[in-house]
């Protein structure tokens, strides 16, 4: 979008040069609108898993701006010469199952033909003005905190490999499933400066977007980082690593301090995440109460991975 006209309305708070995660636009004093839209080709073979995944994926970048989704519409394209009208049907059955589950309106859609499966979801949601969570707020000597482990895309390719055992396939699908409720709360206290949510670009592109966007840069302890199963790095020794999360690793390298990490970490946090975790920059006096907040939205993960620290040569320093 970069050669675009330039929009210089005062009330858009949050548009497109940040590669935030959703436009805010402020409505009054106490209000702002969070608008986001995405979409993707199936990443499970069963519809309605399929539909769940995308649609948490969608409601995630509401949440990782600090806000409540409040209505959503669904976006699809389906070869209905292909798949049965039952499977696209329960398609939109998951994607409405998880609209509920974040007490969310889904008051309508559009649908195309299309040669492939997509399906996704507009969303809009609501946010204190001052209080939503930007890229460009993270604050030097803040915390980095992690919800969700990472893995999503190495397990997804071993599945396709039919290298993969049922229960990790399993545990990587509640993790996609699993909504990212805590953001809301945790922008609603004004506990975090700044957040993210881990999607395609991996831990380490929007860790990057964080910290060139708040003139920081960020050191991450990678002993620290969980990953959904030590499996992940089998998987990664084996090859099966998705192109999307290679090209991040090298999209990454020269902003980049790798230290005397392996590849196999280095792989891990490039990882393209489907519907992943947020990624946190918390004040360090906030972080036990951020903490207690992730706990009881039974978050998969609640861990300190790294810290802001003052620009340096690098985006990222890893340790």
């Amino acid at each position: 979008m970069r050669d675009l006209p330039s929009n210089n309305d005062p009330n858009l708070l949050v548009g497109s040069a940040t590669a935030d995660d959703a436009g805010v636009y402020l409505l009054n004093e106490t209000t702002a609108l969070v608008q986001t839209l995405d979409f993707f080709t199936p990443i499970a073979d069963d519809p309605y898993l399929f539909g769940q995944i995308a649609a948490a994926n969608s409601l995630s970048d509401v949440y990782a701006m600090g806000g409540k989704p409040i209505t959503a519409m669904a976006i699809a394209g389906m070869p209905d010469d292909k798949i049965s009208l039952d499977d696209i049907q329960a398609i939109f059955k998951g994607g409405a199952e998880m609209v509920k589950q974040a007490n969310c309106s889904l008051v309508g859609g559009h649908t195309i033909k299309n040669p492939e499966p997509i399906y996704g979801l507009s969303v809009t949601g609501i946010v204190h003005p001052d209080r939503f969570t930007a890229n460009a707020h993270a604050q030097v000597g803040d915390v980095l905190i992690l919800t969700k482990p990472l893995g999503t895309g190495i397990i997804a390719t071993a599945v396709k490999k039919d290298k993969c055992s049922e229960a990790l396939s399993d545990l990587s699908i509640k993790s996609m499933i699993t909504l990212n409720t805590s953001g809301a709360e945790l922008a609603e206290k004004d506990l975090v400066n700044g957040c993210t949510d881990v999607t395609g670009f991996g831990l380490l592109g929007h860790l990057r977007e964080i910290c060139d966007s708040s003139n920081a840069t960020a050191v991450l302890n990678c002993s620290s980082i969980p990953a959904l199963s030590d499996e992940v790095y089998q998987f990664i020794d084996q090859g099966f690593v998705p192109g999307g999360s290679k090209k991040n690793l090298i999209n990454v390298s020269s902003y980049l301090d790798i230290g005397d990490t392996t590849e196999d970490i280095q792989m891990l946090l490039a990882d393209a995440q489907t519907s992943g975790g947020l990624l946190l920059s918390v004040a360090p006096e906030n972080k036990s109460q951020v903490l207690d907040i992730l706990y009881q939205h039974n978050s998969l993960c609640a861990v300190e991975i790294g810290q802001m620290v003052e620009r340096g040569e690098k985006s990222i320093v890893l340790r």
